[in-house]
C-alpha cells in the first residue's frame, strides 16, 4: 500500500521536553568512543569559550528518532515499518548542544514520493530550545521497499 500522500506539508508540534544533561552527554560521548574533553570537561568547555559542555555532532540522533517514531508509526500514513530502511541523515546547526538545554522538536513531512515501487519520505525535525529558539535542523531521508 502506498503512503497517503496528503501527508505531504503535515506539521507534528513539539509533545515534550527533551533536558541534555552532562552525564547523557559523557554516556553517549563514550558510547561512540570520542574523549573530547569539550564533551567530558566543563572546565575544558568553558576555556574554550562555551557555557557547559558541549554534545557529539550526532547526540540530537537521540531526540530525533523519538520524533520520527511519532510519525511512522502514525496509523494513518500507511507505512509499513517492516519494510523501512533509513536513507540518509543530516543535521545543520545553528549552535551546539549543550549541557542544561531543554529541548524540543517540531517534526515536518517535506515530501513524499514514489519511484520504481517504492515510497521516499522526506522527514524534518526543527530541534529548539524550549524558549524557541533554533539549535539544529535535521532531516531523514526514509525509504519504504515495494511488494515485489
Amino acid at each position: 500500500m502506498a503512503l497517503d500522500q496528503s501527508f505531504k506539508g503535515r506539521t507534528y508540534p513539539p509533545t515534550w521536553v527533551y533536558e541534555v544533561s552532562r552525564e547523557k552527554i559523557k554516556e553517549f560521548a563514550d558510547s561512540i568512543g570520542d574523549s573530547n574533553p569539550l564533551y567530558h570537561d566543563p572546565e575544558a568547555a568553558r576555556a574554550a569559550g562555551h557555557e557547559d559542555v558541549l554534545a557529539p555532532p550526532t547526540f540530537v540522533t537521540i531526540i530525533n528518532l523519538r520524533a520520527i517514531d511519532v510519525i511512522i508509526h502514525d496509523p494513518e500514513l500507511g507505512l509499513d515499518y517492516g519494510r523501512m530502511v533509513h536513507g540518509d541523515q543530516t543535521f545543520s546547526y545553528a549552535r551546539p548542544v549543550r549541557a542544561g538545554d531543554r529541548l524540543t522538536v517540531t517534526s515536518y513531512v517535506d515530501d513524499i514520493m514514489t519511484r520504481a515501487g517504492n515510497d521516499f519520505l522526506a522527514i524534518r525535525a526543527e530541534i529548539n530550545t524550549e524558549a524557541g529558539e533554533l539549535v539544529v535542523t535535521a532531516r531523514a531521508s526514509l525509504v519504504v521497499r515495494g511488494k515485489q
